[in-house]
């Protein structure tokens, strides 16, 4: 492989690590990226699944004081991320991808318009906290009805395991319907363990079913990593109503993205 194929591959796959640590959506930087250097569709889709796994473990490890607070959340969805990443997968291996590919900008605007409605309820005026409150130690008001989180989980993962652009922010959307105060640093780090394991998932089948290009791979995985660390740590350095917005931002982006890519190319 010649050098600036190496570095469209590590390049785009830094930049996904980053985005994937801060909101999610690296998968728009990352495909593209490697069908820019030669890979297939599916290779690369198959291939990006597989590079990124690590860069999400590695994004989880960054926020492991946050998710000390939050292994009850993590143990309600962790059934259902892991049963929609084996159907994902398999549905992108056994189904024309332009099937599925066609209801992703909608999905992707509707996760982001749920976040933003989220902010703008944040926004209002609220009463002052407490200067010795600790601004992590808010819990997590799971829902009455955990039925209805599971299916909607399952519902992203499913759409996870098969391509993947814009999960993170399907899940900041989904955890941010339920979360109450919690910080979107604690939000981040349960979304980053959930996506290693749907990628996780992923990976495994498309490794299974030989779809990987073998010489990409561990170019695009030490790039990622590496981006998703650094994304981490700047992550956490930054205001939580920041970051938030920040993801509504990338969200549109995607969103219009996504949609030139399908109907306007």
């Amino acid at each position: 492989m010649d050098l600036t194929r190496a570095a469209l591959l590590a390049g785009g796959a830094a930049v996904a690590g980053a985005i994937n640590a801060v909101a999610g959506g690296g998968t728009l930087v990352s495909f593209p990226a490697a069908i820019a250097a030669g890979l297939p569709p599916l290779a690369a889709n198959a291939t990006n699944a597989v590079a990124l796994t690590p860069a999400s473990l590695a994004s989880a490890w960054a926020y492991r004081r946050e998710l000390s607070r939050d292994y009850r959340v993590l143990g309600v969805l962790f059934l259902p991320s892991l049963l929609g990443g084996v159907v994902g997968s398999a549905l992108l291996l056994v189904t024309p991808q332009r099937v599925f590919d066609a209801a992703v900008p909608g999905l992707v605007l509707v996760a982001t318009l749920l976040l933003l409605w989220q902010n703008l309820r944040r926004a209002k005026p609220s009463a002052a906290p407490s200067p010795a409150a600790d601004p992590g130690a808010e819990r997590f008001a799971l829902p009455s009805r955990p039925w209805l989180v599971f299916l909607l989980q399952f519902l992203v993962s499913v759409y996870g395991g098969y391509f993947g652009a814009g999960i993170g922010i399907m899940m900041l959307a989904l955890l941010s319907s339920f979360a109450g105060d919690v910080d979107i640093h604690r939000l981040n780090g349960i979304k980053t363990v959930l996506a290693s394991l749907i990628n996780g998932v992923a990976a495994l089948a498309f490794l299974f079913a030989g779809a990987v290009d073998a010489v990409a791979t561990p170019i695009m995985m030490a790039a990622a990593v590496v981006g998703s660390l650094a994304g981490a740590v700047v992550a956490r350095r930054i205001e939580p109503r920041k970051v938030r917005w920040f993801v509504v931002a990338l969200g549109l982006t995607l969103t219009a993205k996504l949609a030139w890519d399908r109907f306007g190319g």
